[in-house]
Formats: structure tokens, sequence, C-alpha cells
């Protein structure tokens, strides 16, 4: 099993979470095709929207990966991304800044926000089991 991050504006992930399913990267499919089922994965939200200024900086959504089902479905004429089936679980937001100095996976402290512009990677399973503390009661 093993335990990701995905980056993702609070609107966006609202919608996945809605529908049972995860993009990443805007839709690529490499990302979705390195999990299997069971991971887990937590959603981070730098800003409430995608496009907008208004900043989150919170752990917005986690959930189990249903299976390995990778599909596309199609949003535009131009825009068919990748999906992932995934079980989310209640939760509730959970701002990274009380976490930052104790996240393994974030080695620079004052440059912390540096790993998420990846926007889709894997991290440690204490990480994970900290951030699932403050999100799952």
């Amino acid at each position: 099993m093993k335990y990701w991050i995905v980056v993702v504006s609070k609107d966006h992930i609202a919608n996945g979470v809605a529908g049972g399913f995860m993009q990443a990267n805007y839709g690529k499919h490499g990302p979705l095709k390195r999990t299997t089922a069971n991971d887990w994965v937590i959603c981070y939200s730098p800003k409430q929207s995608y496009g907008g200024d208004e900043i989150c900086q919170s752990f917005t959504a986690i959930g189990q990966v249903a299976d390995d089902h990778i599909y596309q479905h199609k949003m535009a004429e131009d825009f068919i991304p990748y999906r992932g089936n995934i079980n989310y679980h209640p939760c509730k937001e959970t701002p990274i800044a009380p976490l930052i100095e104790q996240l393994n996976f974030i080695t620079n402290k004052s440059s912390w926000g540096y790993q998420f512009r990846f926007g889709f990677f894997e991290i440690p399973e204490q990480d994970f089991n900290l951030i699932k503390s403050k999100m799952i009661s």
C-alpha cells in the first residue's frame, strides 16, 4: 500500500468527491497509473478555486483507490481527462500550516510549498498517518 498527495483546487476536488473520482495533473494518465487498489490519497488544495487567487492551503479530501480501472471522461470537446475511482471518507478540512514542521516529506520548511509543484507524489506512511489523524476523527 502506498500513500499519495494530489494537488487540486478545493472547488475541483469537491466535484471529485461528489462523483467518486480523482484526476491528477490536469487529467494525465501517468500519475493514476502509479496507484493501485487500496492505496490512500490525500488531496491538498492550495487555492479555493481553479484559476482563482483566494488561498486555501489545506488538506481537503481523503480516500482510497477503489480499483485499478483508469478511464477517460469527456468534459469538453478538447478535454478528455483520465480518471480513477476513489472511495472518499468523510473528513474535515485541515490547514497545512500547523503540520509543516512535523511532515517529513517537506524537507525545506521555509520553502514548504515547493514539493506541491509536482502535483502528485508519494509520501511516507508516518506523514500520511499524521494528516489522516487530523482529517478523520
